[in-house]
């Protein structure tokens, strides 16, 4: 049986029309629900609700142990009050959600006007590069660009003629921004990117259109009118777009949620303007984007091990198959289209999953921000070694290792153990840049007989481990170390 792609439209009308019991807390105070399927909270009741300030947050947070738990507790906080068990099971990839807080500062620290300003006056901003000039009147999107860098006078003047500015990674530049989306990556095995947003009152800088992520829309100052359509072909003019499921302003404090492929449009409202910041995640992350990798790899594998998959076609399927012999009824036909059915059933036997899923954590590590580290992982890192010069000399470089030195690696997420079928790479994303793919990814070959200290010390995070309790020669693994 054909499958066939399941749109955005398609999949927001199998939702349910009632609000799932697991959300619904005493601590929540949720609003009715129109249409059916869009989830509004309004956080007006503060009891049982964490409702303190990023800067808290992250100080609370660096004191966790386990850079798993530390992720999971900031997107706890990102979403409030909505539980994050819920919101994955429910929400994630299925429906947009709007959560009202009715508080300017729940998000006060992550981004502001007057940071965005300090960039351009202090850092070597690059149109097109880190930051794009636009505008939508009239149903025309412009793009309005110079060359070079972007200079604080004309980017204002900009602004004042009724420009959006959009800076794309501001994580570049805020270190809050560069810690928030290092943590997060953990807790969606996969990048998390985010765009700044600047727009006047009373304009809007984007068409209508849709994207390939799972948005997060953070609202830092002002506010913004939003509406949201669920997306019925993928090409599409504003008129065609119809009537909006969602349909919000969004102020200082307040977040909405919605996944990729739903229609979204924002603009300012006249007496305000707006500055927000998108984080974003999952692109390029599905079932489709794997197999990708994984069935040219298995194809290659079945015609070298199957000789099934290299016998020859019948000498006269041109004269019954193709477009031009579509519409013939010919039993060759069903008889070709069963060979193929059962060939691709057969491939799976040849699909080597584990490696095709380790290109795709090469991939996400490639992807990934440096980590941000706490007080304790910078204390326990070469990072933070008090090797210095001082009064004429070096001081503090001999590191020795013993079989009861404790280890552990940086943080859950930071290395991987890959095999290209040849050799084995620890691959790691410490020294990976705040600028998109800047670096290569880095790795160093893993001696065969230092394979299964590694899996062992991957396994063993969160815990500190003894060197002599790896699974190989204790004396090996101290040379190895001192080189890691």
């Amino acid at each position: 049986m054909e499958r066939k792609h399941m749109s955005a439209f398609a999949l927001y009308q199998t939702l349910p029309s009632d609000l799932p019991s697991p959300l619904q807390k005493p601590s929540e105070k949720v609003d009715v629900v129109k249409p059916s399927g869009i989830i509004l909270f309004s956080e007006q009741e503060k009891v049982g609700c964490v409702n303190e300030l990023l800067d808290a947050v992250l100080t609370d947070l660096s004191k966790l142990n386990n850079s798993r738990e530390r992720a999971s507790k900031l997107f706890q906080w990102l979403i409030n009050p909505i539980p994050a068990k819920s919101f994955f099971r429910d929400t994630w990839e299925k429906k947009p959600v709007f959560v009202q807080r009715k508080n300017p500062d729940y998000y006060k620290g992550l981004f502001s006007t007057a940071e965005f300003d300090c960039v351009l006056r202090e850092e070597d901003v690059q149109y097109g590069v880190n930051l794009d000039v636009t505008s939508y009147t009239n149903g025309k999107r412009e793009t309005h660009n110079p060359p070079g860098r972007a200079l604080p006078f004309t980017v204002w003047d900009f602004y004042e003629s009724g420009c959006s500015l959009r800076m794309l990674n501001p994580q570049a530049f805020s270190s809050t921004v560069w810690n928030v989306l290092s943590i997060l990556q953990e807790q969606f095995g996969s990048m998390a990117g985010a765009n700044v947003y600047l727009t006047p009152p009373g304009t809007q800088g984007f068409a209508p259109h849709y994207d390939d992520i799972e948005a997060f829309v953070v609202q830092l100052e002002g506010k913004k009118h939003w509406r949201l359509f669920v997306c019925r072909t993928a090409n599409f003019i504003e008129a065609d777009i119809g009537k909006p499921i969602l349909d919000v302003v969004l102020e200082a404090g307040d977040l909405l949620y919605f996944p990729r492929g739903f229609i979204h449009q924002g603009s300012c409202l006249p007496d305000a303007h707006s500055l927000h910041i998108t984080i974003s995640s999952f692109q390029k992350n599905s079932w489709g984007d794997l197999l990708q990798r994984l069935v040219p790899a298995a194809l290659e594998i079945a015609m070298e091990e199957d000789v099934e998959f290299r016998q020859g076609l019948p000498l006269d399927y041109l004269t019954y198959m193709g477009v031009q012999n579509s519409d013939k009824e010919d039993p060759r036909r069903e008889k070709f289209f069963s060979q193929i059915a059962s060939l691709m059933k057969k491939l799976t036997n040849y699909a080597p999953v584990d490696a095709a899923v380790d290109q795709k954590a090469r991939d996400f590590l490639h992807d990934c921000l440096p980590p941000v580290l706490s007080p304790d992982e910078l204390a326990s890192s070469v990072q933070g070694a008090p090797a210095r010069w001082e009064n004429g000399q070096v001081k503090d470089v001999d590191i020795h290792i013993t079989t009861q030195t404790q280890v552990r690696v940086l943080r859950a997420g930071c290395a991987r153990l890959c095999s290209d079928g040849n050799a084995v790479h620890l691959y790691y994303t410490t020294d990976n840049s705040r600028v998109y793919h800047k670096e290569e990814l880095k790795s160093f070959e893993i001696k065969a007989e230092h394979t299964d200290a590694m899996e062992f010390l991957i396994h063993s995070y969160p815990n500190f481990v003894t060197v002599g309790s790896f699974p190989c020669d204790s004396v090996l693994i101290q040379k190895s170390l001192y080189f890691t």
